[in-house]
């Protein structure tokens, strides 16, 4: 029996959980801090998968794969990013177990040479690669995407948002010059936004990052920042500029046209299963999981009505007839034809799923060649003929589609504040939430002080040209206002 599903205004951080397992998306697996991935969540991220696969192809990328185990000296060699994960790695030390009185232990003799580190993120594996692809400026760019698996050892854990593994693509690219690279960086940040946009219905805003909170190793880092329901902001996606750092660690180098030998330079990027996350956070209400239809593993359900064996069969064939011409349009949609549930429960479970449309159908709907459409979105209902349902069925797809992304941008046009002094910020960040635009001085002292004041961090710093002003804390210069929130 279906569970209650937390009110959002009582309690958003249960409600999320709720909606996810009423929707049947992820659960809690046997090791801390990971997820079981449930057909429902995954049939989403390999729509996603497939979605932003083709669009890194579109955009020159291929695909390729490389060992989840790195040699433990590898992330020594860039001292930025052995910093930035060192407190994050799971650390292999042995090789096998051994049998002990009906169990087993570590076999103290199997201990390894070097010790293998999970990856929590392949640059150092792949650049150790990329020294023996590269030679001469004709090996340049290499454009290469995995998709694949990380661990990073999180403490605090949430479904989608924060696990200790996950799943992800990352982007790993080496050019001859500065300028390709920050162009492949830029280009990829803009993939994501259009993807963010387009597919999941979420509006984002782009900027780079502060230092401190930059990718380990980096030089910039770009971002899209979403706004979740709740007030909070969401890191949806990154593009890193690595520039010549991990050429200059793993011995990178090409010979240009005039013989000179040159360091590559880098860019990586990269989007992970918290976009399930934030897909949840976006559209979803108090009575389950809502689905732009561009991502729904299933778009279109269809409910047969019927009291009788004889009324089964009619309406079963009428069903069918339904199902075989929106498959034939390219409609995902499935017929619900289960005898051990009723309509009522049916209903309430493709709601909590998040089904776009649902198309009921019984003897009257027959003999008036009618059908039901509900929206899952609005929830309207509406009886309409069965003649001409497929053009009617793509047209409300795109609706639905189209209004979610717009009610998205309304909340967070509505939830988007400007402050222009600091008792002025701190109130908007304690009684209001959502995005800040203020002024900033520019140094880190500055950002420390109101991340411990109000916990409010700087989510990005706009790429576009600002108008200067005095910054909120310090009444220092500033070159123009960034974007603040307390954040996932």
């Amino acid at each position: 029996m279906a569970q209650k599903i937390t009110n959002r205004d009582k309690d958003y951080s249960q409600w999320y959980l709720d909606v996810i397992r009423e929707a049947k998306l992820a659960e809690h697996s046997p090791v801390r801090g990971c997820m079981v991935i449930r057909p429902n969540g995954m049939g989403l991220w390999e729509n996603m998968k497939q979605a932003l696969d083709q669009m890194f192809k579109d955009t020159g990328h291929e695909n390729a794969y490389f060992p989840i185990f790195i040699p433990k000296s590898f992330l020594s060699k860039e001292a930025q990013h052995v910093e930035g994960f060192a407190k994050e790695c799971a650390v292999i030390t042995h090789s096998r177990l051994k049998s002990v009185d009906g169990g087993v232990e570590v076999d103290p003799e199997s201990k390894l040479e070097e010790e293998l580190i999970v990856r929590p993120t392949s640059e150092t594996i792949i650049w150790d690669t990329y020294r023996n692809w590269i030679q001469s400026y004709r090996d340049l760019p290499i454009l290469i995407n995995q998709w694949a698996n990380v661990v990073r050892w999180e403490m605090r854990t949430r479904l989608f948002l924060r696990t200790m593994e996950f799943l992800w693509q990352e982007g790993h690219t080496a050019h001859a010059t500065r300028e390709e690279a920050v162009e492949e960086t830029e280009r990829m940040l803009g993939v994501y936004k259009t993807f963010a946009e387009e597919f999941m219905a979420m509006p984002v805003l782009t900027g780079r990052k502060t230092a401190s909170e930059r990718f380990a190793g980096a030089e910039e880092t770009l971002c899209i920042e979403a706004l979740m329901q709740d007030g909070k902001a969401l890191q949806a996606g990154t593009s890193h500029f690595l520039g010549q750092n991990f050429a200059k660690a793993f011995d990178v180098k090409f010979q240009d046209k005039d013989g000179e030998h040159k360091l590559v330079w880098a860019t990586s990027w990269g989007v992970s299963t918290r976009l399930v996350g934030g897909l949840i956070m976006t559209h979803s209400d108090d009575a389950g999981l809502v689905l732009p239809p561009k991502l729904a593993p299933t778009q279109v359900v269809v409910v047969p009505i019927y009291r009788s064996d004889e009324q089964r069969e009619a309406v079963l064939d009428y069903a069918d007839g339904i199902y075989n011409e929106l498959k034939e349009l390219g409609v995902r949609i499935k017929v619900d034809s289960r005898d051990n549930y009723n309509p009522g429960y049916k209903f309430a479970e493709h709601e909590a799923a998040g089904i776009p449309l649902r198309i009921a159908v019984g003897p009257r709907d027959l003999e008036n060649n009618n059908v039901e459409l509900a929206r899952r979105d609005t929830k309207d209902k509406n009886i309409e003929s069965r003649d001409g349902l497929g053009e009617r069925v793509h047209k409300l797809l795109d609706d639905i589609q189209d209004e979610l992304f717009t009610k998205a941008k309304k909340h967070r046009e509505d939830n988007t504040h400007h402050a222009e002094n600091y008792d002025e910020f701190k109130d908007i960040i304690e009684n209001k939430g959502g995005f800040v635009w203020a002024h900033w001085d520019g140094t880190p002292e500055t950002e420390e002080k109101i991340k411990e004041d109000t916990k409010a961090t700087i989510r990005l710093i706009p790429l576009e040209d600002g108008e200067a002003g005095k910054c909120m804390v310090s009444g220092k210069d500033s070159e123009k206002k960034v974007l603040f929130a307390k954040a996932y």
